[in-house]
């Protein structure tokens, strides 16, 4: 088998022969790549942006910008990319609405949809049938509060239709119990408003880490965001090109770590470390948790692994690395249960009931809660995984072939959503017969 044929309808995860030891260093940052392209894209002059990940989710974004005129150079592996901005005024514009493919990349649409109603024109964004079935009508509520018109299907789903001359700003109240990528989007787009963005908040917010690094990378391109107890609020300001570094991306690292958890190994992910700006570092956390050690270097963090034991473990912040989790969880003695990630519900595919069934179809039991699952070990047998065309599933559960003979995963080419190259780098941290290692 070859490990770099991803776009076959199978692949069998070879065996683990004891554990493994490694160090690795994960593609750039999905998160990071495609706020930097949008904070690029939208600045005065021309920016470099180096680390970028070269992905499915990468690519929507990079080409939607350039179908609206950016121009947008991309070294041979595209991990370096010269974006010259538009100073928020876009070089294609006019009466005449552009269309633009997003695929089911959810920051793309969340991101594109803020933005191009703060530069004002006619766009229309549209996507996958599963991208149909995301919501995004808090969203365009929100921008419609900042005075721009912006319409969902059914008023809460894709496509999504924008006419706007720009957004005059003002106060405004956006739900964060969904989806942070929401806000995120607003705060990007926020600057380009005529005046002063207030932005509160409705509902608890999920996945906060991630808004942190949307005020990180904006701070980095010159643009300003003050928190408060009320909210947020940006100033009429303009983004400043720069040279910016990508570090490699933490919810691909969690499977790496989780590799050493299950295989009792001792692995070590460069590039990361306590201080960086992507909140799944601290999975490492959910893992020292169940008996692994952990170190955190001054530019790695190291896991080695342990007898494992369950845990009860609220995720909201990481909630990425939850399907990671479920495939450490059928190795540890007792019961896992994950509490605090209802929107895992409308991501990819449902990341709770679809998790639950392929874990007990390996041989877990498992309950499902509105916000979570517990998951208590069982005897694993051979198993076919569904990935239902999410990358985190498929990457998340080939770990459990690690130990458990016979387990192959469907669909494997859906990871180049934001990890084309995963089961190579996998498999390259251990030799067996079965690669070309």
């Amino acid at each position: 088998m070859n490990p770099n044929e991803t776009n076959m309808n199978l692949i069998e995860i070879p065996v683990a022969t004891g554990p493994i030891t490694a160090t690795v260093t994960p593609p750039g940052s999905k998160s990071l790549t495609n706020r930097a392209l949008v904070c690029a894209a939208l600045a005065d002059g021309e920016s470099r942006l180096t680390g970028a990940l070269d992905s499915e989710d990468t690519q929507i974004m990079l080409a939607a910008w350039q179908a609206l005129g950016i121009h947008i150079e991309a070294s041979a592996d595209r991990s370096e990319l010269t974006v010259a901005g538009c100073g928020g005024k876009l070089p294609v514009s006019g009466d005449s609405c552009q269309h633009l493919f997003m695929g089911n990349s959810g920051t793309s649409i969340r991101f594109l949809t803020a933005a191009l109603a703060a530069c004002g024109g006619n766009f229309e964004l549209d996507g996958v049938a599963r991208m149909r079935q995301r919501p995004i009508g808090d969203l365009g509520a929100a921008l419609r509060q900042l005075g721009a018109a912006v319409h969902c299907h059914d008023g809460q789903f894709p496509p999504v239709v924008i006419q706007s001359n720009g957004l005059i700003g003002g106060k405004c109240v956006v739900a964060a119990d969904l989806s942070s990528q929401y806000l995120s989007g607003l705060l990007m787009a926020a600057p380009l408003a005529k005046q002063t963005v207030q932005l509160g908040i409705a509902g608890a917010m999920v996945s906060e880490p991630y808004v942190a690094m949307t005020c990180s990378v904006m701070n980095d391109f010159g643009v300003e965001v003050t928190r408060s107890d009320d909210g947020y609020g940006v100033e009429p300001q303009r983004y400043q090109a720069r040279d910016y570094w990508i570090e490699p991306d933490a919810s691909a690292a969690s499977y790496f770590w989780a590799l050493a958890a299950i295989t009792g190994g001792d692995v070590t992910v460069q590039g990361l470390h306590a201080r960086s700006l992507q909140g799944d570092v601290d999975f490492v956390r959910c893992l020292e948790q169940m008996g692994c050690r952990v170190e955190f270097q001054p530019n790695a963090v190291r896991v080695q692994g342990g007898p494992l034991r369950g845990i009860e473990v609220d995720m909201n912040r990481i909630s990425d690395t939850v399907q990671t989790l479920a495939a450490v969880a059928l190795f540890a003695e007792g019961p896992t249960v994950v509490r605090g990630v209802a929107h895992n519900r409308v991501k990819e595919t449902d990341r709770i009931d679809d998790l639950a069934t392929e874990l007990r179809r390996m041989g877990a039991s498992v309950e499902t809660f509105p916000d979570g699952l517990a998951i208590t070990p069982g005897e694993l047998r051979p198993t076919v995984v569904e990935t239902y065309n999410d990358h985190r599933m498929a990457m998340s559960l080939s770990l459990v072939g690690l130990r458990q003979p016979g387990i192959q995963i469907s669909n494997p080419g859906c990871t180049v959503k934001t990890y084309p190259n995963y089961f190579a780098d996998l498999f390259a941290t251990y030799r067996h017969p079965g690669n070309c290692n």
